[in-house]
């Protein structure tokens, strides 16, 4: 289960990061307040992944380079589909195959023993 929990946990931050630095290209109050947003989003990010990071490194008996690299492939993810959604760009040839190294990131990380 702390892998899992680790796992949402990294997704929403990596959610929040995307909307706190990619938002001033969605809404105009985000690019006039570059210091709001640093400010009230900086700390409640920094909490959700110190807590994403110690779920996964407690999942894998103390070892930090499965959280690192998890927490790295589901940032891809998330701007993969964030930037689509907001921003309508589409998936490149180099972004599907950037994609399909994350999903092996993951898989290596989770499956080899």
């Amino acid at each position: 289960m702390k892998l899992f929990y680790g796992f949402l946990l990294f997704v929403l931050g990596q959610g929040l990061i995307w909307i706190q630095t990619n938002g001033q290209f969605v809404w105009p109050w985000f690019k006039k307040n570059p210091w709001l947003v640093s400010i009230g989003m900086g700390s409640i990010i920094s909490y959700i992944l110190i807590k994403a990071t110690q779920f996964v490194v407690e999942h894998f008996d103390g070892l930090l380079w499965p959280g690192r690299f998890i927490g790295f492939a589901s940032g891809i993810f998330i701007f993969t589909a964030m930037t689509y959604y907001f921003m309508n760009e589409g998936i490149t040839t180099k972004t599907a195959v950037s994609l399909v190294l994350s999903v092996c990131l993951i898989a290596i990380q989770l499956f080899w023993k």
